[in-house]
């Protein structure tokens, strides 16, 4: 089911059939398809922004990327288009399991946009792809209201998607969320690895838990080997295990944005990463040349309790760093004269922030202190 609704609904209206033969007698309902573009075509709509154009059809989403009237607040230069793609992984087990569908989109649309900000891009718009055993529009809903949601904190549109209602391939009650998103960039200030220098600090940007990375280990360790429910409260942590570990993505688009748009030729920031899989460790020597270090200084930033049960269930505090983010969502490699005029930004954007190492010669590895 094609999802680009700009000016309304354009898929067509089934017709219900008592016939074997049929495309619902082999279990794929289009009139539930129907109902859940009724449902979602405001949700999405809601995105939109100047930049879509809103009645040209019902195939494909249009965007204006750049043109001259005083609307908008940027023209480009030399405009480069960036774009990543990502899924959830199996935290949309977690989602099923609980039956709360409405985070798991924010996360979707986060892992996409937290890895294209790090070049110094901004986010233009996002499409997803929904593929389930079962299309309940009710459901469908929920997802695609996440996922709006995660485009509207991120300032791009959801320009369109795609539901597929596969049960043959999904187990039921089991679905799947993949999607990409396209931004823009000055030429001239795309992040580049060259400009990180020895004595530039690492600002590490508070994250809300694992976010969607290790779900692998955290359901295999906490749910199998502990047989914890995720209805269970464990004291460490404050909060039902489920809530714990279905708290959506942070994204940082927004408040980075603001740190980066305050410099208008040479900016302090030399370099971003978005914390993933493989951890601290892991991501920061993808944007520092080969010939330097960060060490990175442990006490320096709070890590949330959810890490502290995983280690107490038997991860060694080595596999923890090497999986999951300790609490550093996003770290942000800046010159040491800006470091403390950047944090007191992000503080007052809503983000939390932190010093948590420099940049030193090396052979580009990360070190924990």
């Amino acid at each position: 089911m094609n999802r680009i609704m700009p000016s309304g609904i354009h898929h067509a209206r089934g017709v219900a059939r008592k016939a074997t033969n049929t495309y619902a007698a082999a279990g794929v309902d289009i009139d539930a398809a129907d109902d859940a573009m009724d449902r979602i075509g405001p949700v999405v709509r809601r995105t939109f922004g100047p930049r879509v154009f809103a009645d040209h059809g019902g195939f494909a989403g249009a965007f204006r990327l750049d043109y001259d009237e005083k609307l908008f607040k940027r023209n480009y230069r030399e405009p480069v288009l960036v774009s990543c793609t990502d899924g959830v992984g199996s935290k949309v087990l977690i989602a099923a399991a609980m039956k709360r569908y409405d985070t798991v989109g924010i996360d979707l649309v986060a892992m996409s946009v937290n890895d294209l900000l790090t070049t110094g891009a901004e986010p233009l718009f996002f499409l997803d792809y929904l593929a389930l055993n079962k299309l309940e529009p009710a459901i469908v809903e929920q997802l695609v209201s996440g996922v709006a949601a995660g485009c509207e904190q991120s300032g791009c549109a959801l320009l369109g998607g795609e539901t597929a209602e596969m049960p043959d391939l999904y187990a039921a009650g089991h679905f799947d969320l993949a999607g990409f998103a396209v931004g823009v960039a000055e030429r001239r200030r795309l992040m580049s690895a060259k400009n990180v220098k020895p004595g530039d600090a690492v600002i590490g940007l508070a994250s809300s838990g694992l976010h969607s990375n290790g779900y692998a280990l955290a359901r295999r360790l906490l749910l199998k080997s502990a047989r914890l429910k995720l209805s269970d409260a464990p004291r460490a942590l404050g909060e039902t295990l489920g809530d714990a570990l279905l708290r959506p993505t942070r994204i940082y688009v927004k408040s980075v944005l603001e740190v980066l748009g305050r410099y208008a030729s040479r900016s302090p920031v030399t370099g971003m990463a978005h914390i993933t899989g493989g951890g601290l460790p892991g991501n920061l020597p993808r944007v520092i040349p080969p010939t330097k270090d960060i060490s990175l200084r442990r006490g320096t930033w709070p890590i949330p309790p959810i890490f502290g049960l995983l280690e107490h269930h038997g991860v060694q505090e080595s596999e923890m760093y090497r999986v999951f983010n300790m609490g550093i969502g996003y770290a942000m490699i800046v010159r040491p004269r800006s470091a403390a005029a950047i944090i007191r930004q992000l503080e007052r954007s809503g983000q939390s922030a932190f010093l948590i190492g420099s940049v030193k010669s090396g052979k580009g590895r990360v070190e924990l202190r």
